[in-house]
């Protein structure tokens, strides 16, 4: 690995965190001038086209796995929290992904409402809910849990089955459902 590489990395703690950083941020990095800043930004816009269509092409979300390597290449390594709503149809093929609320470094404001207003209109039959804490800690807080606890009924009320609430850290992620918190 370069000196480059490896400085970059001991910086900012992850290839994700340095691909996400500002641009204004990494060109005041001895060694990083306009073009392989650009170079990094564009690898970044590569590899979430090539997940995108991936999930386009099938029902790849019937795997915990297939909906963790998304969301880790889509919310790893944000500097501010954002909630995020992944959209299925009956076979939990991916009928949109959006990113609806976004924060501070600690907190983002969600909508029971708007959430709802959403699944029906891409006439969504099933949601996983993820968002990311840029601390890096995956760890459900408290309001994480009482969010999910609120909207699986409303969801359930409209016939939009609420499968998982995903939060991703660095490197890390966990599924509510697989914790037993979402039922």
């Amino acid at each position: 690995m370069s000196t480059l590489a490896t400085a970059l990395l001991a910086q900012f703690g992850s290839l994700t965190a340095v691909i996400r950083a500002p641009a204004e941020q990494l060109l005041r990095q001895t060694g990083l001038g306009p073009a392989k800043v650009a170079t990094l930004k564009a690898t970044l816009g590569i590899a979430e086209r090539l997940a995108t269509e991936a999930v386009g092409e099938g029902p790849v979300f019937s795997s915990s796995a297939a909906v963790t390597r998304f969301l880790q290449l889509k919310l790893g390594g944000l500097q501010r929290e954002v909630f995020t709503c992944l959209m299925l149809d009956s076979r939990h093929r991916l009928l949109r992904y959006e990113e609806l609320f976004a924060g501070t470094i600690d907190s983002a404001s969600v909508y029971p409402r708007e959430i709802l207003r959403r699944c029906l209109d891409v006439n969504a039959a099933a949601i996983i809910l993820a968002h990311n804490h840029p601390s890096g800690v995956a760890e459900p807080s408290v309001a994480d849990v009482a969010l999910t606890e609120r909207l699986r009924p409303l969801l359930a009320e409209v016939g939009v089955r609420l499968l998982d609430h995903v939060v991703v850290g660095l490197g890390q992620v966990v599924s509510m459902a697989e914790r037993g918190l979402v039922r």
